[in-house]
Order: C-alpha cells, then structure tokens, then sequence
C-alpha cells in the first residue's frame, strides 16, 4: 500500500478488557508500516467489565492517534459496527473484534490487494477455532445465508474486513445484532463494489464469551434475518443512506448517547 493512502483502524469491543489493549497496540506497530494517515477508533459498546478504563488509558497513551467513544448502554453489535463505520474519517476502514480471535497483523494481507479495481477485501477463515457446536451452528448459517441472500463470497460472518469509506456514502445500515454482516455483504454486492477475498488466521477465544451464536439467541437471529430477508430479497427496498444517518465523527473521547 502507497505510504499516501489512508485508514481508519476500529474494533468493537464488549467486555473485551482482557485483549483490546493488545489488539490496539498490535493494529498500531502494523498501521506504522502500512501508512503515514492512520486511525484507531474502538467502540465500547456498554461493556460491564472494566474494557471502559483500559480504553480511556489507551486514549492517554495514544492521545494523537487513538480514538474511543463509548456507547452507555449496550446497542448490540450491529449498533456498534455502525457507530465504528460512520465515524472513520479515513480512504479505507478495517474492522475486526476486540476480542483477538483474529490478528490485526493481517491486515498487511488486506492492504496488500488495494488497487483502483478493488472497492472491499473481505477475509475468510482459513480454518474456524470454535467449539464443535459452533463450527456446525456456523457452517449451517453459512449455507442458509448464501442461498436465502444469493451472495458470492467465501465466508459471511469473518469480521476482518478493509473496505473504501465511499461505501458507506452508497448503502445505509440499520441492524443493531449481529446480522449486520448479512446486512453488508448484501447491500454490498447489490451497490456493485469490486469485491476480492483473502484467507485469514482463526483463533480460539482466550477471554469472554461470543455473544452471537448463542442457543438462546438463536430464535432473535432467526426473526432478525427473517425480517431482513423480506426487506432486501422479498421488498427489494432501497439501500441508500439518507442524509442523517452519517453522524458527524467523535473526538477523541466521547460518550455517544444519541440515536445511532
């Protein structure tokens, strides 16, 4: 990547305090190597463990190249996402956990494939690190999601993506759960971006629990994606953003407790 190009790094992170530190350091020593223009945003979405602290000292340390906005009530993972998407500031966004079961030095992996023809570089999992349960849970998903959407890409759900912040002036996202990758990849590929993959490391979770795949919450995922099926696929509804829904970036520290 030309040392001219620009990125805004984020993470969202919920009860996230064991590992954030360390993937912000980590996307840090790798930004330095990538670009002159950087970012880092992390968006602490309510977390209840003390992730709000680390963060604020993360800001301290970094005060010129670091950026936190805390949510402080929990929006859920999409809230987040959205939170992180619309207030980079930077030519391409690179998103992926906080919770390390991904590592931000392939991000070098990403920015390698940026050229004038690639509008968005999703990863997809060279092998999933997850317990049995979900491993199957996922690859059911995997499947269901590919046929109901009638999506082209590897892998849906491998939150380590860099894409151009021009995307986001073309499709407007409005999941607050964790469909809003279903949610992306769809109104991604219906705008016509230039989509290419790359394989990516999994790991296995060293600290907190997946919020996701979840028996209990498997029948909300069902109704969250029931509902953006129709409104996609059955309504064909259109995805353009309207002039509100881009909110104006957060300093450095903020608490973000508007609508979102």
């Amino acid at each position: 990547m030309s040392k001219n190009g620009s990125i805004s790094a984020f993470f969202p992170a919920y009860n996230d305090a064991g590992t954030i530190s360390s993937m912000v350091i980590s996307v840090l020593l790798t930004l330095r190597e990538l670009t002159d223009d950087y970012e880092v945003i992390v968006v602490n979405d309510g977390s209840q463990d003390h992730t709000a602290a680390v963060l604020d000292e993360l800001a301290r340390i970094y005060p010129d190249e670091v950026r936190i906005i805390h949510h402080p009530q929990n929006r859920g993972y999409g809230g987040a996402l959205r939170t992180g998407f619309y207030s980079a500031t930077r030519d391409w966004i690179f998103y992926t956990d906080g919770d390390a079961q991904y590592d931000p030095r392939e991000l070098k992996n990403l920015a390698a494939l940026i050229s004038d023809e690639v509008d968005f570089i999703n990863g997809w999992k060279i092998e999933r690190q997850d317990p049995l349960h979900r491993i199957i849970i996922g690859r059911i998903y995997q499947y269901t999601i590919k046929l109901a959407f009638g999506l082209k890409l590897k892998d849906v759900d491998c939150d380590f993506r860099l894409m151009r912040r021009e995307v986001f002036d073309d499709i407007a996202l409005t999941s607050d759960s964790g469909v809003i990758c279903v949610e992306l990849m769809k109104k991604v590929q219906d705008a016509g971006f230039r989509l290419t993959e790359t394989p990516v490391h999994h790991f296995h979770r060293a600290y907190g629990k997946s919020q996701f795949f979840r028996f209990r919450r498997l029948a909300q995922v069902a109704r969250d994606l029931t509902g953006l099926w129709y409104r996609l696929v059955w309504r064909k509804e259109d995805t353009r953003p309207a002039a509100t829904d881009n909110p104006t970036p957060a300093p450095n520290q903020t608490y973000a407790d508007g609508p979102n």
